[in-house]
């Protein structure tokens, strides 16, 4: 693993999981130099708030299948979050999880099994909607997946269920424990992409565009059904030139079968998430834009900014292919209608369109 986290704690309440147990062993494998502590993980303070060095399993007491948090004014797309922890070894500037979480360093859930179990019993109980499930809003799916062991866990869970399929995210190129599965069907793996000069620039930690599209296409060559999120894309000075380099890229390592979807979503946030921006980042340029605060109450580009960046986005996409499955992460549908030229009119709707691509890609 390329992170370097150095303390690995276990709550007492965590130590008798077996998927505890099997961690350990991993972390002892792949991160040799951290020290283990079978103890209460330390309370953050504002230095320690922001640690990437400390990985704590603990038993989580809330749900572990929640909504997406979407809001009325917005088309929200259905998503279902499956907690497996919170907190990510990398560290991008524009994160938003720099202002959600007040505890410090990275969680792992120990009673994942546990709460697996009530989760799949709630999906089979409704055999007739589709549960498109994800483990990538709080945390990423893949990064620490060399220890956790996430993907071994879940894949053969979900790709035996009709009703659901289950999206890996990630910013990495850790996809041994994908590969190494027998299951395909029903399972998506997607990567968060920008261009290369913002990856580089504000993606601290995260592989570079080009090696997200090489774990993709050998993920695609294996039979893995693929998806991408451009979000949060960036105005800056040059972003056209940039998404295009990440577009031609995509056009020569991948093909575009079996793209289940992409969405387009832009930077968009809390207000107290700037000044974050600007202590923990100075040099990022992410902030620098024209923004006004939404109806959410996050603050958002000028209408005529985001039009711009999803419409650009769209156009040469579909110059690739027109059978994308291509969407807009919590936007209004005067957004959708400019930007688009459609609209899928609420939420229930979008959540149809993408359950459509669904039934294309699995049957």
């Amino acid at each position: 693993m390329r992170f370097l986290i150095k303390n690995v704690g276990i709550e007492p309440a965590a130590q008798e999981y077996s998927f505890v147990s099997k961690a350990l062993g991993n972390v002892k494998r792949f991160l040799p130099q951290a020290k283990i502590w079978f103890t209460q993980c330390p309370e953050p303070s504002e230095e320690s708030r922001f640690s990437k060095d400390l990985l704590c399993f603990f038993s989580y007491q809330g749900e572990f299948l929640k909504p997406c948090p979407g809001t009325t004014e917005h088309i929200c797309c259905g998503y279902q979050i499956l907690n497996v922890g919170t907190g990510c070894p990398m560290d991008c500037s524009y994160c938003i999880l720099q202002s959600y979480f007040s505890e410090g360093g990275l969680k792992v859930f120990a009673n994942i099994e546990k709460g697996l179990d009530i989760v799949l019993r709630r999906i089979d109980s409704e055999p007739n909607r589709i549960f498109r499930v994800g483990t990538g809003e709080f945390t990423d799916s893949l990064a620490l997946d060399p220890v956790t062991g996430w993907a071994e866990l879940l894949i053969p869970c979900f790709s035996c269920r009709k009703n659901a399929v289950l999206e890996l995210k990630t910013k990495t190129d850790n996809i041994e424990g994908v590969l190494h599965s027998d299951c395909r069907d029903r399972i998506v793996i997607s990567w968060s992409l920008n261009s290369p000069w913002i990856a580089s620039k504000e993606e601290h930690g995260a592989a570079s565009v080009r090696k997200r599209l090489e774990a993709a296409r050998l993920c695609q060559s294996e039979g893995f059904a693929i998806g991408f999120h451009f979000d949060p894309l960036i105005s800056y000075p040059g972003w056209k030139e940039g998404y295009l380099e990440t577009l031609e890229l995509m056009d020569r390592l991948l093909r575009p079968e079996r793209i289940i979807w992409i969405s387009l979503g832009s930077f968009r946030f809390m207000p107290p998430l700037k000044r974050i921006i600007r202590k923990r980042h100075p040099h990022s340029i992410v902030a620098n834009g024209e923004f006004i605060p939404g109806k959410d109450g996050k603050m958002r580009y000028f209408k005529p900014i985001r039009v711009e960046l999803y419409h650009f986005m769209m156009e040469h996409l579909h110059q690739w292919s027109d059978d994308l499955g291509l969407y807009l992460c919590m936007e209004s549908p005067d957004v959708w209608e400019e930007s688009m030229g459609w609209n899928p009119g609420d939420t229930e709707g979008l959540s149809a369109y993408l359950d459509r691509r669904v039934h294309k890609i699995f049957g």
